[in-house]
């Protein structure tokens, strides 16, 4: 497999920001619909997929989701174009023996204890959501992933007949000429966050 180039490293990672202020160029859904078919590629256990995106683009959907923002998401999460609730399906090991097909049983890998299955859940969606915000990067849109929300109202307000467990919101869009560039913040060095043995 060969190394990405450096431009693009920096549209990836090296220069990606958090977005706060957005332009008001809108996002089609086709474009959408791409970026899920290339985030769903990313590895989770068993390929469960156990994540589940909700596109919050009408206006009617932004107002059912701004009263659990907390204040200071409010304003950027209204003018993005569209935020994905991020949020992983609890009986995910339903679609096992689709996604999984060559092991019967693995759904019972995942069923047999609410706990491991949970965990694994969780985990692998959250994954998942993190493949959402690369594989945004990489078709040119730009990401603000946040927490600051009340999650057990968003559940019952999107997710009450599916079951289906926010995680945390990404807003999507275009950055703004506005846009501050601050300096970017420090990150642990790999001494301090890594070891070799």
């Amino acid at each position: 497999m060969n190394t990405l180039n450096e431009n693009a490293l920096d549209q990836l990672f090296l220069k990606a920001r958090t977005i706060n202020i957005w332009s008001d160029k809108q996002i089609e859904d086709e474009k959408l619909k791409k970026l899920y078919s290339i985030a769903r590629l990313g590895p989770t256990a068993a390929n469960s997929n156990p994540a589940r995106f909700l596109f919050i683009k009408s206006q009617d959907a932004k107002a059912r989701l701004k009263p659990y923002l907390d204040a200071g998401n409010v304003d950027k999460t209204m003018k993005a174009p569209v935020t994905i609730i991020a949020a992983f399906d609890p009986k995910f090991y339903e679609n096992m023996p689709k996604l999984f097909p060559h092991v019967p049983d693995a759904r019972y890998w995942f069923e047999k204890s609410p706990d491991m299955g949970h965990g694994a859940g969780f985990m692998n969606a959250t994954l998942g959501a993190a493949y959402m915000i690369i594989a945004a990067r990489a078709i040119g849109l730009d990401c603000g992933p946040m927490a600051g929300f009340d999650n057990a109202g968003v559940d019952k307000e999107f997710f009450g007949t599916s079951g289906y467990k926010s995680n945390f919101l990404i807003n999507l869009g275009y950055k703004a000429d506005s846009e501050p560039h601050h300096p970017r913040l420090p990150r642990l060095d790999f001494t301090e966050a890594c070891e070799i043995i």
